[in-house]
C-alpha cells in the first residue's frame, strides 16, 4: 500500500471542512454541514477521469480514519452526559424520551416497510432493516436547540431542562437499541435473539464492574496529578480498549463500547478537561474525516422517483416522529400545550448521533447508502425549522410561567 497516496485528500479535506465549517458557524448552522458540505464538494473530484487523488488506496485510509472518528464522537457523547441532570428531571425527561424514541421508530418502521415489500410475509432480516432505519430517526441532537434557548434566555426553565435530559437518555436508548439490532443481523432465529441480548447484558455487566475500578483510578490520579495530559491519555486508552471489547468479545458494536467508556469517564471531576482534550484531537483530523468521508462516498446514482418518495416520507417520519412523541410524552407529565409542543420542536433536531447510525448501519449491510442523502437532508431541515418554530412559540413570552417558576424556585433550593 502507497500509504503517501492518503496525504493529498487528507490535506485537502482537512482545509475545506474547516472553512465550510466556519461558514456553516455564520450562518448559524452546525459546523456539521459545512464538513459535509465539503466531503459533497470533494466528492465531485471523482467523477474526473483517471484522477489520482480519491484513488481505492486514499479511499480505504479515510475510511479508516473516520471509524476512529465515529468511535471518538461516540466517547465524546459519553462525557458529556450529565448524570445529575437526569437525576433532578426525572420521571418527565424518561416519559418523554420514551414517547420520543417509540414514535419515530415506529413511524419510520412503517415507512421503511411500505416502500419494502410491505408487512405481509416480511423475513426476520426485513424486520430488522425495517426497524434499523426507525433507530436513525429515534436520534437526536439538541445543539441547536441549546444554543436558541441561551439566546432566548429560557435554557433554565422547565423545558430547557426537559429537553436536554430527554437527549441525554434519548442517546442513551439508540445506542443500545442500535447496538441491539446490528447483533440480531448476523444471527437466526428466537436463539439469536436470546444469545445476543444475553451478550449484551453481559457487556454492561462486564463495563459496569471495570468503570467502578476505573473511576476510582482516576480519580486517584487526578487528586495526584490533577489537570495533566496523562488523564486525557488514558481516556483514549480506555475508549479505544472499550470499543474493541465491545466488538471483538461481546458482539457489541464498537461504538457502543465507546459510549459506555465515555460515561465512565462523565463520572469523575476532571471529565470537562478531559472531554476538551479529546474534542480538540479529535476534531483536529479524525472527525473532519469522518463527516468529509460521508459526503465524499454518498451514493446519488441510484436516486429515482421510489427513492426520492421513500426520502421524503423518512423526512417526515423523522420530524413528524420526534415532534409528536415528545409533545405527547410532554402532555404526559402535565405539561401546558405550549410547553409541550416546545419540547416537541426542541428534540426534532438532528446532527452527529444520526451521522454515526446511518453510517454504522450502511458498514453493517443493513440499510441501503442510498438513505445517506436523505439523512443529511434530515439534518438540514431539522436545523433550520428547529430555532425558527421555537422562537415562534416564544414570541410574545417574556415572563415566565408558573410552572417555570416553581421550577426555577427548586433548583435554587438544591
Amino acid at each position: 500500500m502507497a500509504y503517501f497516496e492518503i496525504l493529498l485528500p487528507l490535506a485537502m479535506i482537512l482545509v475545506v471542512a474547516k472553512y465550510l465549517s466556519l461558514l456553516a458557524k455564520k450562518l448559524r448552522l452546525p459546523q456539521v454541514v459545512g464538513m459535509l458540505v465539503a466531503g459533497i464538494l470533494l466528492g465531485l473530484i471523482k467523477l474526473i477521469p483517471n484522477q489520482p487523488i480519491f484513488t481505492d488506496v486514499s479511499l480505504e485510509g479515510l475510511s479508516f480514519l473516520a471509524k476512529i472518528g465515529v468511535i471518538l464522537i461516540m466517547f465524546s457523547a459519553g462525557i458529556e452526559t450529565d448524570f445529575k441532570q437526569l437525576k433532578s428531571s426525572g420521571l418527565p425527561s424518561l416519559l418523554i424520551t420514551t414517547m420520543g424514541v417509540v414514535f419515530p421508530l415506529g413511524f419510520g418502521f412503517i415507512v421503511a416497510a411500505l416502500f419494502n415489500g410491505g408487512f405481509s410475509h416480511m423475513s426476520s432480516q426485513a424486520v430488522i432493516t425495517n426497524l434499523f432505519y426507525g433507530t436513525v430517526l429515534a436520534a437526536t441532537s439538541v445543539s441547536v436547540t441549546v444554543a436558541t434557548l441561551k439566546e432566548l434566555g429560557k435554557l433554565n426553565t422547565k423545558v430547557g431542562t426537559s429537553i436536554i435530559s430527554a437527549a441525554i437518555l434519548d442517546d442513551i436508548i439508540g445506542v443500545v437499541l442500535l447496538s441491539l439490532l446490528i447483533s440480531l443481523k448476523s444471527g437466526n432465529g428466537a436463539a439469536s435473539v436470546g444469545v445476543t441480548i444475553g451478550k449484551m447484558i453481559g457487556f454492561f455487566a462486564a463495563a459496569g464492574g471495570c468503570g467502578v475500578l476505573i473511576h476510582f483510578v482516576l480519580q486517584y490520579i487526578e487528586h495526584h496529578h490533577p489537570h495533566t495530559r496523562r488523564l486525557p491519555i488514558l481516556g483514549f486508552a480506555i475508549c479505544f480498549f472499550f470499543a474493541y471489547a465491545a466488538e471483538e468479545w461481546f458482539n457489541v458494536a464498537d461504538i457502543t463500547g465507546a459510549y459506555v467508556a465515555g460515561l465512565i469517564l462523565s463520572t469523575v471531576k476532571e471529565h470537562e478537561y478531559v472531554d476538551r482534550k479529546i474534542e480538540v484531537s479529535n476534531y483536529m483530523i479524525f472527525a473532519p474525516v469522518f463527516f468529509a468521508n460521508i459526503g465524499i462516498t454518498a451514493d446519488f446514482s441510484s436516486i429515482n422517483l421510489t427513492a426520492i418518495g421513500f426520502g421524503a416520507a423518512f423526512i417526515a417520519a423523522g420530524l413528524l416522529g420526534k415532534f409528536l412523541g415528545c409533545t405527547t410524552g410532554s402532555l404526559l407529565c402535565r405539561y401546558s400545550l405550549k410547553d409541550s409542543m416546545r419540547v416537541g420542536v426542541g428534540m426534532m433536531a438532528r446532527a452527529e448521533v444520526v451521522l454515526v447510525c446511518t453510517q454504522r448501519g450502511i458498514d453493517s449491510g443493513i440499510i441501503s447508502a442510498s438513505i445517506m442523502p436523505f439523512v443529511l437532508l434530515l439534518i438540514l431541515i431539522s436545523t433550520l425549522i428547529t430555532p425558527l418554530f421555537l422562537k415562534l412559540l416564544y414570541k410574545n413570552d417574556n415572563a415566565p410561567s408558573l410552572m417555570d417558576a416553581t421550577y426555577e424556585r427548586a433548583q435554587a433550593k438544591r
